[in-house]
């Protein structure tokens, strides 16, 4: 009964993640402009890729046909999406500064900028 339950909580994860990767891409192609269509990739990563591995991981631990490497799948899936949880909100957030800083991609409109603000004070 609970390898079961495990199965549908994994299955539905992954499901969820296939949603996450569909909605992601169609925000890249839809969004205005270079940052929004960062979150929407970020989006992608995070649910796309994260919500996926521990969906395999409960997959894994349910799986009689994998033998004693189950426990390998699923520590490998976990350590995975962690390590992506860890690394994607950080490389999108260095894209951003970079790409803002060097004024490569002009944001309009403009509502608040607290990077101009502290070059202003001269903190930059």
């Amino acid at each position: 009964m609970l390898k079961l339950v495990s199965f549908i909580i994994g299955t539905i994860l992954v499901v969820i993640g296939a949603f996450c990767d569909l909605v992601a891409a169609i925000g890249f192609l839809r969004f205005p402009n270079f940052f929004v269509r960062l979150h929407a990739a970020t989006i992608g990563a995070i649910g796309g890729a994260v919500v996926p591995l521990i969906g395999v991981a409960f997959v894994a631990l349910a799986a009689d046909f994998l033998g004693g490497f189950r426990w390998f799948v699923a520590g490998a899936s976990i350590v995975t999406a962690v390590f992506i949880l860890l690394v994607a909100p950080t490389g999108s957030h260095a894209i951003a500064n970079a790409a803002h800083r060097a004024k490569v991609v002009p944001v309009q409109p403009k509502v608040c900028d607290h990077l101009e603000e502290d070059k202003g004070e001269g903190g930059g």
